[in-house]
């Protein structure tokens, strides 16, 4: 009950962000959004879930024929909705494995599949990162422009840095571990189950790595596909907004926010995603124009992943594990 009560005051903090910024000239600013392009919008999010369902299809290999491609892309919902409900995320790649699990998928292997996918995604950040400085460099950008390129670059290349080190120290790091665990008292059979997990876990990294190299480019390509409609959702509305904004910057103000609603902890970033792209787009379209664009594009790229992952979510997961309690209480 205390995870929802936290979840419901940071979707309130959220929503005063924009309320308090646009003040009254913020309903007649949304009154004049164009209902034709709030539905594109919503669309290319459920296009989003459709190319995630092909990525987790394609990295899930032959045992992909466990899943249906309706269930598959029901998985991804749910799990996004996760991923928006949870402090960092976290609840994602734990209710992956739950799911997938029901499908004779093992944890180790679906572990696996995500950590390739945040992957996947954190090379594409790198690839448009490098694309923009080159763009840069043809091109005069702002001095608020330029430096949210350098936060944005910073970001990546620390979030790089720590993958290439857990990978080429990896074998420190299990022995760090396994020091810690005995620190703290962890009992024998308990750190060999754990050891094992992580020793499974490592092999499913490495078939799902041994894919052919057509399978990961194309999952590549879709994460590239997927990630180019979602941080497009901004530039539309504040095109539809009758402002223009460059796609450039308008791919480094959601990068920023979001990553700051990482590090915040709040469930879905809210309230710290508001706040930062608040910040950053006020100097760029004014109090008013800022507090509609981000309350739209927060609604069709959070709080419509909460309506509609929410009973997806309930029907995969929360319902079966009820009923398995009233079975065991009866």
């Amino acid at each position: 009950m205390n995870r929802w009560v936290w979840l419901a005051l940071a979707l309130l903090g959220a929503a005063l962000v924009p309320a308090l910024l646009g003040g009254t000239e913020l309903l007649p600013r949304l009154s004049r959004f164009d209902p034709q392009l709030l539905l594109t919008l919503v669309g290319m999010i459920v296009l989003c879930w459709v190319l995630n369902a092909l990525r987790l299809r394609l990295l899930l290999g032959e045992q992909a024929r466990h899943i249906t491609p309706v269930r598959t892309l029901g998985v991804v919902m749910a799990t996004e909705f996760a991923i928006c409900t949870t402090p960092g995320g976290s609840g994602g790649p734990l209710t992956l494995m739950a799911l997938l699990a029901r499908d004779r998928i093992s944890p180790a292997r679906s572990g696996a599949v995500f950590a390739t996918d945040q992957l996947n995604d954190l090379v594409f950040f790198f690839c448009a990162m490098l694309a923009i400085a080159g763009y840069a460099l043809f091109h005069s950008l702002g001095r608020s422009q330029l430096s949210m390129l350098l936060g944005s670059a910073a970001l990546l290349c620390a979030a790089l840095a720590a993958v290439v080190v857990l990978l080429r120290y990896r074998r420190p790091v299990m022995r760090a571990n396994g020091r810690l665990i005995q620190r703290l008292g962890v009992s024998a059979p308990r750190k060999r189950r754990w050891a094992r997990k992580l020793l499974h876990f490592t092999q499913a990294l490495a078939q799902t790595w041994q894919l052919p190299k057509r399978t990961l480019a194309l999952v590549f390509t879709l994460t590239c596909a997927h990630w180019g409609l979602r941080y497009s959702v901004l530039y539309l509305v504040v095109r539809g907004l009758g402002t223009d904004l460059g796609w450039i910057p308008s791919f480094l103000v959601q990068m920023l926010s979001l990553s700051a609603g990482q590090f915040s902890m709040m469930p879905g970033g809210a309230g710290a995603a508001e706040l930062t792209s608040a910040s950053l787009l006020t100097p760029m379209l004014g109090s008013s124009t800022a507090a509609a664009a981000i309350l739209l594009w927060r609604a069709v790229t959070y709080y419509f992943y909460l309506l509609a992952g929410g009973p997806v979510f309930v029907a995969l997961l929360a319902r079966p594990l009820l009923e398995r309690w009233r079975r065991q209480a009866g």
